[in-house]
């Protein structure tokens, strides 16, 4: 059953679709997709291609717009829009610690979580794709993870595509987590430098918390456990246009006198485990590191390996001698599951995802290569989320694949630039530009 309802210039309609949980399987187990179509009220009755959008992540729903909003009013110019809850996000079947013990244990839960990656994505895409546009290929735009996806839709199933928008989401297509952590950790701190640089006084509030923690137990209100490592991570607020000026205002009340002496105050305690916790979206921990999993060898915790070769990030020496505290960001580590009571019962579960070695492969060079798909990719120079130089190398390596590299937008150009971002990548993608 569909129901419909309307917003400002907006007429919605909820779909929910069944698909194999193993597409391997198709008379297996089920899951439940959600899916949100939006259509521009003057064009409700119209025959219009359809574009389905694939949320970034892993682990988030498809954005909640109020009427046209960001890119969506650009998208309903041409397009009807399916915004689509991947396996296990949003609406659609969920999937964290209130729910997976059903699974079974952890053994019986990692094996469950394998299949929330890109490659059962695209096809849940391909499943419900006939259902929704009568079997025509349909336009896809890919945010983030989503544009990872979207690589893995042109490598196993360009058929479904008419054309592929990716913002801020091409990935290493043989790198594996290891060298993602390796090209990250040097970013981050480029972006820390450039923080301080705007605001200066910031270097020793930054220094003040990270001390605080390191010789008190704190605890926010949520049961969240806040380490210096948490706090550092923090920084992943740098990747957004506007997580500077959000990074500042949150340093600079952090502190309140008590009967027993400063305290971190409930209003910094309160941002705090709002901006950390991962309960509305425990996938994004749970198989972070998975999404760039292929072949045989396992991710082994790749992130908090690597930063043993960046001491430069280790609180303790900083504070030690004058060096400004680095924040981190984009990263997930053993003691993420230590910290947030919505991962604790899940830590055994990452555990095994991170020992595990029979990951198939996400993308397809040889056929990459003789892509035919229109397809069009905003880059962000110096991406927090996404290695620029790793971009660019994908983009070299799919045929066609036509690039717009611009510093004026951060990750999430897509959000703050809305509608000019679209149109820009549309007309180059059918070659206007």
């Amino acid at each position: 059953m569909t129901h419909s309802y309307r917003q400002p210039g907006v007429v919605l309609t909820d779909h929910r679709f069944t698909v194999p949980l193993d597409h391997d399987d198709p008379s297996g187990e089920t899951i439940e997709l959600y899916a949100r179509e939006a259509v521009a009220a003057e064009k409700a009755d119209r025959d219009l291609p359809w574009l389905v959008y694939l949320q970034g992540g892993p682990g988030f729903g498809a954005n909640r717009f109020i009427g046209k909003q960001a890119w969506l009013g650009r998208a309903l110019d041409d397009y009807r829009v399916l915004l689509l809850d991947q396996r296990g996000t949003g609406h659609s079947t969920p999937a964290n610690r209130q729910t997976l013990p059903l699974r079974g244990g952890p053994a019986e839960q990692a094996a469950y979580l394998a299949r929330f990656r890109a490659d059962s994505i695209v096809r849940d895409c391909e499943t419900i794709r006939p259902r929704v546009t009568g079997g025509a290929p349909w336009t896809v735009l890919g945010q983030s993870f989503g544009g990872f996806c979207t690589l893995t839709y042109l490598s196993f199933a360009p058929e479904g595509l008419d054309t592929a928008i990716i913002t801020g989401g091409l990935p290493s297509l043989d790198g594996h987590a290891d060298d993602v952590y390796r090209a990250a950790y040097p970013r981050m701190e480029r972006k820390v430098t450039a923080h301080y640089e705007r605001y200066p006084q910031d270097v020793e509030r930054a220094r003040r918390i990270a001390d605080h923690l390191l010789t008190h137990e704190v605890t926010l209100p949520n049961g969240y456990r806040l380490t210096v490592e948490a706090f550092q991570s923090l920084g992943i607020l740098l990747g957004s246009g506007d997580g500077t000026h959000r990074l500042h205002h949150l340093l600079e009340d952090a502190f309140v006198r008590t009967a027993s002496g400063p305290a971190l105050s409930d209003a910094f305690q309160e941002q705090v485990q709002h901006l950390l916790s991962y309960a509305s979206h425990p996938l994004y921990a749970l198989v972070h590191e998975a999404c760039y999993a292929q072949g045989n060898r396992p991710t082994a915790w790749a992130a908090e390996r690597v930063r043993s070769e960046f001491p430069q990030f280790d609180a303790a020496k900083a504070l030690a001698g004058d060096e400004p505290l680095l924040f981190t960001g984009e990263t997930v580590h053993p003691w993420t599951f230590d910290c947030d009571p919505a991962l604790r019962p899940l830590r055994e579960t990452a555990e095994l995802l991170a020992a595990r070695t029979d990951w198939p492969p996400l993308y397809d060079p040889a056929r990459l290569a003789v892509n035919e798909v229109p397809v069009a990719a905003a880059v962000y120079h110096d991406d927090l989320f996404v290695d620029t130089a790793h971009s660019l190398a994908t983009a070299r390596a799919v045929k066609g694949l036509r690039t717009w590299v611009t510093d004026e937008f951060e990750h999430d150009g897509v959000r703050a630039g809305g509608p000019r971002v679209l149109d820009r990548l549309l007309a180059l993608a059918r070659g206007r530009l």
